[in-house]
């Protein structure tokens, strides 16, 4: 099935309406005709049971997501960080390490080096761009997961995805994909060796700005057992009368476990209604990623002109550093979403951005609307000088989210505040 058509019927079943009707259960509990029942579920929830972790809408869109990725199951989430959080926190406990780039989004970056540092689990910092030999002397006894971006926020570098697959597999661990940039219909990094893919529904794949929103995709295929890394996998979970994952539910094992343990105590699921407005997103994606490309393209062409900027990043350019892995993994586009540098660092960049009058100034990105932001003063802020750097963020760094207006009206809009530098 095309992706276009996954993505206005996948996830659909006779129980929930059929094709074209997404039904909004808008309700916490659900009746059950005997006591009996309901203590079964409890030992093997295989029926919806409470909101807090499973709901009827959520779970039609679940099933969309994952054939769109390709995967064998997802989680939806409140939020794209509550989707990172409850990613690592399904491999790692205190006492555990784990890698991940360090030109990942920064509000990952202090989740990942602050808070878990808190609980006890350590994340490792990579270059995205050193050598295999270099990577595997970051690996310890203890290390459980690799994560990246298949575009990164805001450097817009491309991910190696199939290198870091097969290095991560070589020391038994799974490779963890944040895919909000690229959606599926851009890139699938399931295909390329990815063991579990991450999103912030929040920006492409609901498109309009109307809730924060995270998905977690299980590919199905990583080998928990073979690991030998993962006992919470394969031995009894006392926490739920001594279910085995692995033995219970085979390829659904990750994300079983995740809605079993973690959602269970965590609590951050969606409301119906949110997953209701994620899949009127979901309905226009493919449309609106080949809009988002053709437009961010014609932005990236037309900046490069400008002597007022010292550095155009998206790899769909020719000239990009990142072109020809774009092509590798992102052969229909590199997304809506650019950055650009404003020769003379901060001020100025902050000058440009205050003169636009189309674009707004805000903290999103991936909207139908143009918007803009500044990293190193807004969301990367909690970040050191050093640090800024290893994420690839100059002090003149704006980040450009093109949206699906007229082109030609976003040109002009960037020309004039441009002109008042």
């Amino acid at each position: 099935m095309k992706i276009e058509t996954q993505c206005l019927h996948a996830g659909y079943t006779p129980e929930n309406g059929g094709p074209g009707v997404m039904p909004i259960v808008q309700s916490t509990t659900y009746r059950f005709d005997s006591t009996a029942k309901i203590a079964a579920l409890f030992d093997m929830p295989t029926e919806f049971m409470y909101s807090r972790f499973a709901n009827p809408t959520c779970d039609a869109v679940e099933k969309k997501i994952a054939a769109l990725e390709g995967g064998a199951a997802a989680m939806l989430t409140s939020s794209g960080q509550a989707a990172n959080l409850l990613a690592i926190l399904n491999l790692c406990a205190a006492g555990d390490s784990f890698i991940a780039v360090s030109t990942i989004y920064g509000g990952t970056i202090n989740l990942f080096g602050v808070t878990l540092r808190r609980l006890g689990i350590e994340c490792i910092w990579a270059d995205a761009e050193a050598d295999e030999a270099e990577i595997q002397k970051l690996f310890r006894p203890n290390t459980k997961a690799v994560f990246g971006e298949t575009l990164a926020n805001p450097a817009m570098s491309v991910f190696d995805i199939e290198k870091w697959a097969n290095i991560a597999h070589k020391n038994g661990v799974p490779l963890l994909i944040d895919n909000t940039f690229a959606t599926p219909v851009l890139c699938r990094p399931l295909e390329w060796g990815a063991d579990i893919v991450i999103h912030s529904t929040s920006k492409y794949m609901d498109g309009h700005a109307v809730q924060c929103g995270g998905v977690i995709v299980d590919g199905g295929k990583f080998d928990w057992a073979a690991s030998g890394r993962f006992a919470d996998f394969t031995e009894p979970d006392e926490s739920y009368h001594g279910v085995v994952y692995t033995r219970e539910f085979g390829p659904l094992a990750y994300i079983i476990k995740a809605r079993m343990q973690l959602m269970r105590d965590f609590g951050c699921y969606p409301a119906a209604h949110s997953a209701f407005l994620l899949n009127l997103g979901l309905e226009t994606l493919p449309v609106r990623m080949k809009q988002y490309c053709a437009n961010a393209l014609a932005v990236a062409e037309h900046l490069q002109a400008s002597d007022k900027i010292a550095a155009v990043r998206y790899p769909a350019l020719p000239d990009d550093p990142y072109h020809a892995r774009a092509q590798k993994y992102l052969p229909l586009g590199a997304s809506g979403v650019l950055s650009i540098d404003i020769k003379g660092g901060r001020a100025p960049a902050m000058q440009f951005m205050d003169s636009l009058k189309l674009a707004c100034n805000e903290v999103h990105v991936a909207d139908i609307r143009t918007c803009v932001l500044h990293p190193a003063s807004e969301t990367h802020r909690q970040l050191t000088d050093a640090q800024l750097a290893a994420a690839g963020i100059e002090p003149g760094l704006v980040r450009i989210s093109v949206g699906l207006e007229n082109v030609e009206d976003i040109l002009a809009d960037l020309d004039q505040a441009l002109a008042q530098l």
